[in-house]
Order: C-alpha cells, then sequence, then structure tokens
C-alpha cells in the first residue's frame, strides 16, 4: 500500500514540473507584443467606389405635339439650347390627328414618338389604359398640383387653358357673361367653334359641357338649331373672330389673349357658368428608344426655366410660383367646369360621334 501511494506521488510530481518548463518554453519563443510592435499587419483600406455618372442627353427625339408651330418651334429652341446635344424631330398637328398616327404606329410595333404634348388628360388616360406610356415622376413635377398629373407619373399637365368666349368688340357692344349667348337670337348664325373631331380641347368641352346639369345635349342641340358654325381647330375659330366673319367664339383662352395685345378687335370673356380647363399634359412613350432625352424634356417643359418660357408665349403656366400672363386668369381665379377624367375618357369616341351625328362637324 505504501510503495503504490509513493508512486503515484512522483508521477504527479513529474507531471507538475513537465507543465512549468513548457510554459517558460512557450513564453521565450512568443515574446508578448508591446504597443510599439504590433502583433499583426492591418488591413488596407477599401477602393474608392467609382463615382456615379449621369447618362449624357444626346441623340434624337421625336416630340409629337398640338401645340401650335411657333409654340413647338420656341419650346424646343429652348430645350436645345440647354442640351445642344439632342436634335428634335418634330410631328405636329391638332390633338385627334397626333393621336390616331400614334395609334396606327402602336398597332404596327413601330411607335416613333419619345415625348407626346397635346391637349387633354382623357387622351392620356387613354394611353396608359393601352400601356402606352412610361412611368416617370419628373423631380420638377413636386411643384404641380396635384390634380394635374397623374398619381403613377405617366403624364403631367404643362399649362392651364381656358376655354372662354371670344367677342368681335368693333360688332358687340355689350359684352355677354354667359355661355346661353351662343343659343340666343343675337348670335344667330353669328357664332364658331372648333371640332371635337380633330381638336382635343374640343373633344374635352363636349364632353364637359353635356355632363352638366344646366347644359347637356339640349344645348349642343340649342347651339346647332342657332346655326353654330363648326370648323377644323381654335386658330381657324379666332381668324374667323378676329377678322369679323362671325361675332362670338369658342376658343382657348391664351389665344385671344394673344390677339388682343397683338391689336386685334377681340376681348375674352369667363362666362359667369364656369369653363372647361385643359392642361395639355406631357408624357414619355413607353417604346422610346431615347427615354434620357425624353426625360430631360420632361423635366424643361416643368421646371421654373420651361414655365417662364410658357408664360413668355401667352401661356397660364401650371407650376406654383409662376406667374400668368398679363390677360389671363390664373388657376385659383378660375371658376372650373370638370367631369371625371376616367368618364370623359370612356365616352369620348360616343361624344365625337353624338356630335358629329348632330352637328355635321368637320
Amino acid at each position: 500500500m505504501k510503495r503504490v501511494t509513493l508512486r503515484k506521488w512522483t508521477l504527479s510530481l513529474f507531471a507538475a514540473i513537465s507543465v512549468v518548463g513548457l510554459a517558460a518554453c512557450g513564453s521565450q519563443s512568443a515574446p508578448a507584443p508591446t504597443a510599439s510592435t504590433p502583433s499583426t499587419t492591418p488591413a488596407a483600406a477599401p477602393a474608392p467606389a467609382p463615382a456615379a455618372t449621369t447618362p449624357k442627353v444626346e441623340g434624337t427625339l421625336s416630340f409629337y405635339t398640338s401645340q401650335p408651330d411657333t409654340d413647338a418651334a420656341a419650346l424646343m429652341e429652348g430645350f436645345t439650347k440647354k442640351y445642344p446635344d439632342v436634335k428634335v424631330e418634330l410631328f405636329r398637328s391638332g390633338t385627334e390627328e397626333v393621336v390616331s398616327r400614334l395609334q396606327a404606329e402602336a398597332k404596327a410595333g413601330q411607335v416613333k414618338a419619345d415625348v407626346l404634348l397635346v391637349a387633354d388628360a382623357p387622351t392620356f388616360a387613354s394611353l396608359k389604359k393601352q400601356d402606352l406610356l412610361l412611368s416617370y415622376s419628373s423631380p420638377e413635377a413636386a411643384d404641380i398640383p396635384a390634380d394635374y398629373k397623374d398619381a403613377d407619373g405617366a403624364y403631367t399637365g404643362t399649362k392651364v387653358m381656358a376655354t372662354v368666349l371670344a367677342v368681335n368688340s368693333n360688332k358687340v357692344k355689350t359684352m355677354p357673361d354667359s355661355w346661353k349667348v351662343l343659343t340666343s337670337p343675337e348670335a344667330s348664325g353669328k357664332a364658331i367653334m372648333p371640332s371635337p373631331l380633330y381638336s382635343g380641347a374640343a373633344a374635352y368641352n363636349v364632353g364637359v359641357l353635356t355632363r352638366q346639369a344646366d347644359f347637356g345635349w339640349d344645348y349642343m342641340q340649342g347651339l346647332k338649331t342657332n346655326a353654330m358654325t363648326v370648323i377644323k381647330g381654335n386658330g381657324a375659330v379666332l381668324k374667323s373672330v378676329a377678322g369679323g366673319e362671325k361675332d362670338y367664339g369658342m376658343i382657348v383662352d391664351y389665344l385671344v389673349a394673344r390677339a388682343k395685345t397683338e391689336g386685334s378687335p377681340v376681348e375674352m370673356v369667363y362666362p359667369s357658368e364656369g369653363v372647361p380647363v385643359i392642361t395639355e399634359p406631357i408624357g414619355i412613350m413607353k417604346a422610346s428608344q431615347n427615354q434620357e432625352a425624353a426625360k430631360a424634356f420632361v423635366d424643361f417643359v416643368l421646371s421654373e426655366e420651361g414655365q417662364k418660357l410658357a408664360a413668355s408665349l401667352g401661356y397660364t403656366p401650371i407650376r406654383k410660383g409662376v406667374a400668368a400672363p398679363a390677360g389671363l386668369k390664373s388657376i385659383e381665379e378660375i371658376k372650373v367646369l370638370s367631369a371625371s377624367i376616367d368618364e370623359l375618357e370612356a365616352a369620348r369616341e360616343e361624344d365625337k360621334k353624338k356630335f358629329g351625328e348632330m352637328m355635321g362637324g368637320k
């Protein structure tokens, strides 16, 4: 018993001495690091990320619009002055003809337009429903009232254009204050309006007026009974009234204000019942081959610079903070007649057909 116990004690003492020796060897071969001698090499700093590049705005941009030629030219000139590497190609006609061409191109799978700017929101609502428009929320659209832009960014209004009464001041001495003058005996055979079969503004007006309790299709029939002349577009209406061929015209406001400034004998009346208002929206085609230039074009039109250009051409700007030109009312001052855009879009073709059958408009 004593021999066994002594042997166990000897082995334990030997193991303890061995551990102490190994520990001493380890401390000599791997001294502890000091503050002046780092134990590890610091990791290399990560390479800086490459700077984001803004796509260059260049190439050809195809612009389809119903604006008058001179106004479209001024807009293109202002844009290309800012973006000289872009060549803008223009197709201009009445809204209905512009859209008909666009629809034919879409059917053939060959949409050529990059940017579209025509009269009214229902036209764009239809194109959006057909999935022809690109959703683009321009940073410049923040200052456009929500009522005048699509929630999904498919289109945004660019100006405020009210349809008013134009009156030849040489022939009419007492200015009317109501749309009802056009169905009165004094205006029989002496009034003129644009055709909704050609003009987008006119198509919008017919849709809105026929959905007002005080007007309706009975009002359109009254115009027919009173021998209302229907002509192709707003420009032709102005020419007729300013030239004295007709006493009264149904026409967009900026044309009357511009003509009066130039010395024509015309007065503009905002009827007491209210007026239809279009906003000439702008949108980008989904099939655009130059989206960067198209987005830059939209941004320019909606920018303060673009809106001041619109005002200089005689339009009421739609952007907050840019004043209306002399002679025109701002949107806050106008009593607006309106109707559901979805309803106007859905009924547009039927409204045009009914008007054509009733009035014989061309």
